[in-house]
C-alpha cells in the first residue's frame, strides 16, 4: 500500500516589515513595525492539544521565546489533552477571536477526526483561520533496547507474523495508529495498537514494560534514541532521517513502502481581523525560520517545516481527502 499524506513544496511568504510611521526607524519587534494594529497588548496564550512533555508541547515552547520576541509580548503555553487532542481543538475553536488564544493543530489526527463517521464533530476546517505550519515530522518504529524477541525491524515483522504485538497510538486514525494499520496490511503482521491520550502517556507505557512497541515520530523518539531508552529500529518514509541516519526506512529493510507523518501547524479561531492576523502570520514567519530557533529544533530532532497560511490549509486539505481514502482500511 503507498497511501501517503501529502508533503507540499511551498515557498516562504516574504512579507517586508512595515513602519509605524513615514520615516520612523524600524524597532525589530512585528507587533511594533506593523503600525496598523496596537496587537498585541497583553500576554497571548498558545493551546497544545496534548500532555506537557509530549512532542507538540516540546516543539511548542521551542518556538515560544522566538514568539515573544516577534511580538513584544509573553506567549504562554497551556496544555489542554483529552479526547485525542479534540478537548483542545474545540477550545481554540471556541475562544473569543481576538488574537489571544490561538493554538496548534496536529495531522493526520485532526484529519482522520473529521474523516470519522463516528464522531460527533463541533467543528471543521472553517472553524479556523491558518496561521501557519510549524513542523513536518515523519513516523518511528520503535523497540525497547533489552528485548529478546527481536533487536531490528526484520525480526520485529517476523515475529509479529506469527504472534500479536501490541503498539502504541494516540486515537483511532491517528498517525502512529495508520502506520500500525498499514504495517498489518502490507506485511501480513499482527500489531493490536493500544490507544493513549497523548503521545506522554504512550511514551511511558512502553518504557514501563506495558507496550511492546512504540510507534512515534522520529521528534519523538530521537532524544530517547540517542540515550539508548530504545531503539527506531525504522522510519516510515520514502528517505532515511538527517537526525537518525543509522536508521534503514521499511522499504530499505526488504518490505513494502509504508509512509507517514505528522504534522503541526498554528490556528487562530474564525472570525479574527486582517491587521491581527498579519501580525501573527508575520511574527510566526518569522520565528519559524529564524536560524537560532531551526538550530534549536535540529537539536531535538524535529524538522522545521514553515508554511504560509494559504499552503498550510490546503495541507489539511489534502490529508483529509488521504484519510478519506483509506476509509476501508478503517472499517469505515
Amino acid at each position: 500500500m503507498k497511501k501517503r499524506f501529502s508533503l507540499m513544496v511551498s515557498s516562504i511568504m516574504m512579507a517586508g516589515a512595515l513602519s509605524a510611521c513615514s520615516g520612523a526607524e524600524e524597532t525589530g519587534s512585528t507587533a511594533s513595525s506593523a503600525g496598523k494594529s496596537d496587537f498585541p497588548k497583553k500576554p497571548i496564550s498558545i493551546i497544545v492539544a496534548y500532555d506537557a512533555g509530549g512532542g507538540t508541547d516540546t516543539t511548542a515552547r521551542t518556538l515560544q521565546p522566538f514568539l515573544e520576541e516577534e511580538l513584544g509580548e509573553t506567549v504562554t503555553i497551556v496544555n489542554q489533552p483529552g479526547g485525542s487532542g479534540w478537548v483542545g481543538w474545540n477550545a481554540i475553536a471556541a475562544a473569543k477571536p481576538d488574537g489571544y488564544t490561538i493554538g496548534f493543530l496536529n495531522s493526520p489526527n485532526l484529519a482522520s477526526g473529521l474523516v470519522n463517521p463516528t464522531m460527533e464533530k463541533q467543528v471543521d476546517l472553517d472553524s479556523f483561520e491558518m496561521i501557519g505550519n510549524h513542523v513536518v515530522d515523519p513516523g518511528a518504529v520503535a523497540i525497547r533496547v533489552d528485548d529478546k524477541r527481536f533487536s531490528n525491524f526484520k525480526e520485529l515483522v517476523e515475529y509479529a507474523k506469527d504472534h500479536e504485538v501490541t503498539t502504541t497510538a494516540t486515537g483511532v486514525a491517528g498517525d502512529d495508529h495508520l502506520v500500525t494499520l498499514k504495517l498489518n496490511e502490507a506485511l501480513g503482521t499482527k500489531f493490536k495498537a493500544i490507544q493513549f491520550d497523548g503521545t506522554a502517556k504512550s511514551r511511558a507505557a512502553f518504557l514501563g514494560g506495558h507496550v511492546d512497541v512504540l510507534v512515534t515520530s522520529v521528534g519523538e523518539a530521537y532524544p530517547m534514541h540517542l540515550e539508548k531508552q530504545l531503539k527506531v529500529a525504522a522510519v516510515t518514509a520514502e528517505e532515511r532521517s538527517s537526525f537518525l541516519p543509522d536508521v534503514p526506512t521499511v522499504e530499505e529493510e526488504g518490505f513494502e513502502q509504508v509512509i507517514s507523518q505528522s504534522t503541526r501547524g498554528l490556528v487562530a479561531p474564525k472570525g479574527m481581523d486582517e491587521e491581527t492576523m498579519e501580525v501573527l502570520e508575520t511574527a510566526f514567519e518569522k520565528a519559524v525560520t529564524n536560524a537560532d530557533h531551526e538550530k534549536k529544533m535540529e537539536e531535538i530532532g524535529t524538522q522545521v517545516g514553515y508554511y504560509n497560511a494559504e499552503d498550510y490549509r490546503a495541507l489539511l486539505e489534502q490529508d483529509v481527502k488521504d484519510i478519506e481514502g483509506l476509509k476501508d482500511l478503517l472499517g469505515w
